[in-house]
């Protein structure tokens, strides 16, 4: 995310860092390398302009900190401008009547169908009720994709199959949700250019009936300056409230996130960061200024982790591993509770400096590593993952071909295994000693 604009910032505060002291001229000269950096990643050239020319009053007008670095404190004030820049404080969907209206607008392709299942998921666990309202009548199979994304989801889809008039299936949509509980409907809309006015006209006829609460641009981050541009264009005709920016995972300039709020005056209230449907968050923009300096996200990264992983589950492993008890059985539970924190690259991303250790670091090749680990030991049998010391030479010959993998990965894995048992028991042993002592380790091992 952003990996582009995240290296040439990095570049450009190594000359920053080296600042002795704050003067107009040597601030001018560092932050040239800023503001190619934005320009270089789409962002709109006034507001570059405009960006630069912010932090550059500030850092020549600043108290310096006697504690502080000056080249530090400058970079602090490209942190804070970043922030505002990008919208200062998350901005929450309003949602105070019962039901909400959600209309989903935007481009073709840009996806609208693939965001509104996402929100659903994401308004569910948040205790609400959604139903999603397939509006899009023009696009081939766009109904069914949106019904097998709510199949997936548990969400339920209003549909009409064959009918064309997407104001009749808006009113039907308004009486199913009222008889049936459904407090926040998401209008699925089919995508449009900005120059198909039939069709924009057609979303103010809907956005009149319904009367949504949030009319949510979706924009393909990729697409850098010409989103805003879009952005502009609908909201002159509906007054949206907000955007969604999706494929943010696979965009390394970033121009349409660091652009759209000081263009359009619009937050952004959501991001996809992947196309599972939990890769999908609110966006917060403190969190991501500091994804873009390198600065990582852990904030995000617990929160993710808090999700993903059920307390009783690891307390009861803590208390396996703390007895010496640790079967493959845990080992694998371990592996797969770390594939749904999302991809070694997104993890890393999110630590402070990730984006330098993910130049260097071949995470690719750790990813298979952990598949064929998890192959591995789905290739053994219940016995022999409680057991692993059954393992004779014909048995390992078995899983490797089982699993495609060859002996020696094999007892590589076993090797490791066995290993990290044996820490497990010695740190076991070492609590035990610990608590007879009365917590006070001996002066010899301080």
């Amino acid at each position: 995310m952003f990996d582009s604009l995240s290296s040439k910032l990095q570049n450009a505060f190594k000359n920053l860092r080296g600042l002795g002291k704050i003067s107009d001229s040597n601030v001018s000269d560092s932050l040239r390398d800023v503001r190619m950096a934005l320009l270089d990643a789409d962002v709109n050239f006034k507001v570059a302009r405009d960006f630069i020319e912010r932090v550059k009053q500030q850092a020549i007008g600043a108290q310096v900190i006697q504690s502080i670095h000056p080249g530090q404190q400058v970079i602090k004030i490209i942190h804070d401008e970043l922030v505002a820049l990008l919208g200062s404080e998350n901005a929450s969907l309003t949602l105070d009547a019962s039901p909400s209206s959600i209309m989903m607008v935007g481009l073709h392709g840009s996806g609208k169908t693939t965001s509104s299942g996402k929100l659903a998921r994401l308004l569910q666990k948040q205790g609400r009720a959604p139903l999603l309202v397939a509006c899009d009548v023009y696009r081939p199979a766009a109904m069914e994709q949106l019904e097998t994304l709510g199949k997936q989801l548990d969400v339920p889809v209003f549909l009409r199959k064959g009918e064309t008039d997407v104001l009749k299936i808006a009113r039907e949509a308004l009486e199913f949700a009222s008889a049936n509980q459904r407090n926040v409907l998401i209008f699925d809309t089919a995508g449009r250019l900005q120059i198909d006015e039939p069709l924009v006209q057609e979303l103010v006829r809907l956005r009149d009936l319904v009367k949504p609460r949030e009319i949510l641009l979706v924009l393909d981050a990729a697409t850098g300056q010409e989103a805003v541009n879009v952005a502009t264009h609908f909201d002159k005709a509906l007054n949206i409230t907000g955007a969604i920016l999706t494929k943010l995972d696979g965009d390394a300039r970033g121009g349409a996130a660091l652009s759209l709020k000081a263009v359009t005056g619009k937050p952004i209230k959501f991001a996809g960061v992947g196309e599972k449907s939990d890769e999908f968050e609110p966006f917060h923009p403190e969190r991501m200024a500091s994804r873009i300096l390198g600065m990582g996200d852990v904030v995000s990264l617990v929160e993710r982790a808090a999700e993903a992983v059920d307390l009783d589950d690891a307390k009861r492993m803590e208390e396996k591993m703390r007895k010496g008890l640790f079967t493959l059985d845990d080992f694998l539970d371990q592996l797969r509770q770390m594939k749904k924190l999302g991809s070694l690259e997104s993890i890393v991303g999110m630590l402070p400096g990730g984006s330098e250790m993910l130049k260097t670091a071949d995470l690719g090749k750790s990813e298979r590593e952990f598949r064929r680990m998890e192959g591995i030991i789905c290739g053994m049998t219940r016995q022999e993952r409680s057991h692993p010391q059954i393992l004779n030479a014909r048995r390992r010959q078995r899983i490797a071909k089982g699993s495609g993998v060859t002996v020696t990965e094999v007892n590589s894995l076993l090797n490791r295994f066995g290993q990290m048992q044996q820490m497990m028991k010695q740190m076991g042993k070492f609590q035990k000693m610990m608590s007879k002592m009365g917590g006070v380790m001996p002066r010899g091992m301080r």
